[in-house]
């Protein structure tokens, strides 16, 4: 009778199986060192557009307050003047100092820097607070914020400095993505365990080949980038909420059926057991 082997060769010969194995191996790492350079070349390119985007968005304010300084020299400016013309001053030196501090915390979300000081924090005064950055802008496009509060308290332990950032980060970004007249809703609901802050818009929308990104650094939807036409940020803005969520124990996420349909974000952090 013959042996098993010689007569089925080598389909069951270890060697062959090692080989075969060994070549699986190689196509894997083949397949793995494509991807890496793929991502290499993704984040490459993606930081010479962020390269661009800031110098484009650096360059804007500085025109005005170089027309500015020429005004300046000119004799017999009266106090009206005057006053106009240092009012553009200070707007244009606030938007810079603002894409700095942007760019500073683009940094620490590279580097996971963010530092906190965390207290027993009551959170519908947090979410007033980022009300009242936001609201102005709101009240100009003449938008409609809807705000929903639970009754009785709804604390976490957190910073409540950087949480305002946070709501107030995503309340901009509604009111930026949403068309005048639009609506925008803060809800804040006491889930025992969890506090969740939910903020809803009946803008653009997220597409969906944008939204698994959307928390990454320097990533803008180009639906979002072609609406915003002026000052749209660095992309930075929501990779700070989800590193400041993340820091907090909690959790952040983004959800919209697609174009012009709208999105919302839902924010979730551990209840704090002291009241």
């Amino acid at each position: 009778m013959p042996d098993l082997q010689e007569e089925l060769g080598p389909a069951i010969d270890p060697r062959w199986r090692d080989l075969r194995e060994a070549n699986a191996q190689l196509v894997i790492a083949a397949l793995t060192a494509q991807e890496l350079e793929a991502k290499a070349e993704h984040a490459h390119t993606q930081q010479i557009r962020f390269l661009a985007m800031v110098a484009h968005e650096l360059r804007n304010p500085l025109t005005p307050i170089k027309t500015v300084s020429l005004l300046l020299n000119h004799a017999g400016l009266d106090q009206l003047q005057l006053t106009r013309l240092q009012g553009i001053i200070e707007r244009q030196v606030t938007h810079i100092s603002r894409l700095i501090d942007d760019l500073l915390d683009g940094s620490r979300v590279s580097a996971g820097k963010f530092q906190l000081k965390r207290q027993v924090t009551e959170l519908a005064d947090v979410l007033e607070a980022a009300v009242q950055m936001c609201k102005p802008a709101m009240d100009k496009r003449h938008q409609r914020l809807v705000v929903h509060l639970p009754v009785g308290p709804a604390c976490v332990e957190g910073d409540a400095v950087r949480l305002a950032q946070v709501f107030s980060n995503l309340l901009d970004n509604a009111s930026k993505y949403t068309p005048d007249d639009g609506e925008i809703q803060l809800i804040l609901e006491n889930q025992g365990s969890m506090q969740m802050v939910k903020v809803t818009d009946n803008g653009i929308g997220i597409t969906a080949s944008a939204l698994p990104y959307i928390f990454d650094l320097f990533v803008q939807d180009s639906t979002a980038s072609a609406y915003a036409q002026t000052s749209q940020g660095l992309g930075i803005g929501l990779a700070v909420v989800r590193e400041l969520v993340e820091a907090h124990g909690g959790t952040v996420v983004a959800t919209s059926a697609g174009r012009n349909l709208g999105s919302a974000f839902v924010v979730l952090l551990p209840s704090s057991q002291i009241y």
